[in-house]
């Protein structure tokens, strides 16, 4: 049964934490997550809440705890990341910092214990059993095929960049102090078990990562035990706090996140940019100067005004604008995101095949939801009209090994286009398969250079009647950044 939860910091009794209790099927049954698609396998991770129910009443509004005694899915939880994986991985070239970090709750203080340059599992097992500090892997997704699996299907399904870290904490440890996260959270329990407390936020839906005193946060609102195969759900700004209890064996949980930078007010600064670019060209007292001085001197009621103005005209525009200039967001998310899943060693991916489709043949989009397409101004640098143009993004050359990493470098792969070509663009989006002689361009040649520019991306579906699936050959470029 759901547990009751201690009063909040105000005194009052807070409700029980939504807390679903299942038992799935035993050994042997089908799997315990569905990995068809990226619908069914958000379905299955929050299973039995229906997803309806859960946008509506727990998305960045409130925790929601899944606990499940169900040996299937426990065994599958183990198998995504256990203490026994780091040996071997600390063999691959692992470094503090970068890869692993080693810490410890000491007083309500963080203290850090990462030693310098590459990480010895030796020393870091010494420092986990004798010094019971936490060990917190950053982005095993990197490494560990499963969670690449999954997160690449999160990462659809959400249309947002997916991470995850990895804690492994000794029994009777705390690892963080209390603090509240700028993602939305979903805490898989994976080995041992993990004590929690939450508590109400001091800034609900949180744009950065904080710590927080325990004299400022109150008590608790939920406090709880996840076990393996359990799920934990809380909106960023949650602030929070985990120990693994005393006299048991050792916890391992994987945080996989979400949302980040992704607010409405992110998108706003996003596309702002390119809407006023487009206002400016069409009207002129956009284009006129500001008044002599004004950026010596602060702001004033007439600038305040003029710029109150400006606003309620561009929203006005907005009203009846079809295409929105994606500044950065589209493309950072195709530039940054974990590559489809697949098997074996990518051969599908990098050696072309096939034959060039021609006017006869029908082609389709395939990995359709690593794929984005946005308008823009023309990125290239010697084009002084900088008129619009339609670019293709994709992730299909992306580098699993430096998903999340920040400050790896990461390289954009797609296409642009002219603008007279996004209905034609449009057509091959919006459909299942289509004849490229039905492509709304004007000649064949335009057809035919259209359909031959997307490598891996434009599948030939056929030319005949009995022609086998082809894929289009190498020949793509990267698009100027």
């Amino acid at each position: 049964m759901p547990k009751k939860v201690k009063p909040a910091g105000d005194g009052k009794e807070e409700g029980p934490l939504p807390c679903k209790q299942v038992k799935l099927e035993a050994a042997g049954g089908p799997s315990p997550l569905n990995l068809d698609s990226p619908s069914g396998l958000f379905e299955s991770l929050i299973s039995p809440i229906k997803t309806e129910t859960f946008f509506k009443e727990f998305w960045e509004q409130k925790p929601l705890l899944i606990q499940r005694d169900d040996p299937v899915l426990a065994t599958y939880y183990r198998s995504l990341f256990r203490l026994s994986d780091l040996k071997s991985l600390c063999s691959r070239g692992m470094y503090y910092g970068r890869d692993v970090n080693v810490c410890r709750c000491v007083n309500g203080k963080k203290k850090v214990l990462n030693k310098d340059g590459k990480v010895h599992f030796l020393q870091l097992r010494k420092d986990f059993d004798q010094k019971r500090a936490t060990i917190q892997f950053h982005q095993p997704q990197r490494f560990k095929d499963e969670l690449w699996r999954i997160q690449e299907k999160l990462e659809c399904y959400f249309g947002s960049l997916v991470g995850s870290n990895a804690y492994l904490t000794p029994a009777g440890s705390q690892g963080l102090p209390p603090h509240y996260d700028d993602v939305e959270v979903f805490i898989l329990q994976l080995e041992g078990e993990k004590h929690w407390r939450l508590y109400h936020p001091t800034v609900p839906l949180a744009r950065e990562y904080s710590l927080e005193a325990e004299d400022r946060i109150g008590r608790p609102a939920h406090e709880f035990t996840l076990k393996p195969g359990d799920l934990l759900y809380f909106p960023r700004g949650t602030i929070h706090q985990a120990d693994t209890p005393s006299g048991l064996a050792h916890s391992t949980h994987v945080t996989i996140s979400t949302y980040q930078s992704s607010s409405w007010g992110d998108f706003l600064l996003d596309t702002i940019s390119g809407l006023v670019f487009d206002t400016a060209k069409a009207d002129v007292e956009l284009r006129a100067g500001i008044p002599r001085q004004l950026l010596l001197v602060e702001t004033t009621a007439v600038a305040t005004r003029k710029l109150s103005g400006f606003l309620r005209m561009l929203a006005d525009r907005l009203e009846g604008t079809r295409e929105l200039l994606s500044a950065d967001m589209k493309k950072d998310f195709a530039m940054n995101r974990l590559p489809p899943y697949y098997l074996g060693d990518g051969a599908e991916l990098s050696t072309p095949g096939g034959q060039l489709p021609g006017l006869d043949s029908t082609v389709r989009l395939q990995f359709r939801d690593h794929v984005v397409l946005t308008v823009g101004p023309d990125q290239d640098p010697s084009d002084e009209t900088r008129e619009k143009m339609v670019y293709i993004y994709h992730s299909l050359k992306n580098r699993r090994e430096t998903h999340m990493m920040g400050n790896e470098e990461t390289e954009s792969h797609g296409l642009r286009f002219p603008l007279s070509h996004i209905d034609a663009l449009k057509q091959i989006w919006n459909s299942s398969a289509i004849s490229v002689k039905d492509l709304k361009l004007t000649t064949d040649e335009e057809k035919q250079s259209l359909v031959t520019s997307w490598p891996y991306v434009l599948t030939e579906v056929h030319r005949r009647k009995n022609s086998k699936l082809l894929n289009v050959p190498e020949g793509d470029k990267n698009c100027t950044s």
